[in-house]
């Protein structure tokens, strides 16, 4: 069945709300699960004409509500009953054997059924991918590192332990996070509300990036902020580190405090390649 045919089934169940067919739902869900599994479809797609480079496929993530409401809650378990869990049956857990190319390494990671791990990716134990999420080929997903839902991350990122690419899937027109190819997604990052990030950058470890955060361009002497109705963007091959600013009014002048804020501090050289290609020796 086509894409188009999908697309047009979701929009249909989604457009119908508390009438929809629940049996309908299930069916039509189970498809799209499927095409996410697979690559085929995904909740964000690269686009050259939106001022962030990529567009918001929204019947994806309607899709993705649609399995939610037509799921029912019920107690299931993984490894013979040594692991519980009580949740909605049209969300299983996914699955990988040789053919997929995917080296799921043991020790208690879980990606949901409707995550795409192209082949070359490594998964870190303990780690999590959510719906709807894409990895693209040859990256890794660290210790204690989150892919939230409908997140899109690249091809050769490596995403440090600890890190969190958080999810989007409400609103449905909401950009999801995006991480480009060859982004180093320092330890203890978080990278949340649709953030952008750019082909080549460095997000060092322990920095906070939102969907609205002012980020200090040192090198160029500018603020970047986010367009009117679009999330922020960190530039191509930016090395981004936590700052601090200073607070410029009211009590917090007094008492000399400070806000947390990312500052790029250089654009990626060849100094940067050199220590960020000490990854892949342990591939």
């Amino acid at each position: 069945m086509s894409i188009e045919t999908l697309r047009h089934d979701v929009e249909r169940l989604w457009a119908a709300g508390a009438a929809a067919s629940k049996e309908e739902g299930r069916e039509v869900f189970a498809r799209l699960r499927a095409a996410l599994s697979a690559g085929i479809v995904r909740a964000a797609a690269p686009d050259a004409a939106s001022p962030t480079g990529w567009a918001v496929n929204s019947w994806v993530k309607q899709g993705i509500l649609l399995g939610f409401r037509f799921g029912d809650l019920v107690n299931a378990s993984m490894d013979h009953g040594k692991w519980p869990f009580f949740d909605k049956d049209t969300l299983p857990l996914r699955s990988f054997d040789a053919g997929s190319g995917v080296r799921l390494v043991p020790g208690g990671s879980s990606v949901r059924d409707g995550a795409y791990l192209a082949p070359g990716v490594i998964a870190m134990p303990p780690m999590y991918v959510n719906i709807g999420a894409y990895v693209g080929e040859g990256s890794m997903i660290d210790s204690h590192a989150l892919v939230g839902s409908c997140a899109q991350v690249g091809a050769r990122v490596h995403v440090s332990a600890a890190a969190q690419i958080g999810g989007v899937i409400e609103p449905v027109g909401a950009l999801p996070v995006i991480i480009e190819d060859e982004v180093l997604v320092g330890g203890n990052t978080g990278i949340y509300e649709g953030a952008v990030v750019k082909a080549r950058a460095v997000i060092g470890a322990g920095t906070i990036i939102t969907g609205s955060t002012p980020v200090y361009d040192l090198p160029n002497g500018r603020v970047i902020r986010p367009e009117d109705g679009q999330p922020l963007v960190i530039p191509e091959g930016a090395v981004v580190v936590p700052g601090a600013r200073a607070v410029t009014e009211g009590p917090g002048v007094e008492w000399k405090l400070s806000l947390a804020t990312p500052v790029i501090v250089k654009y990626r050289d060849s100094r940067t390649d050199t220590r960020t290609e000490l990854e892949r020796w342990i591939r």
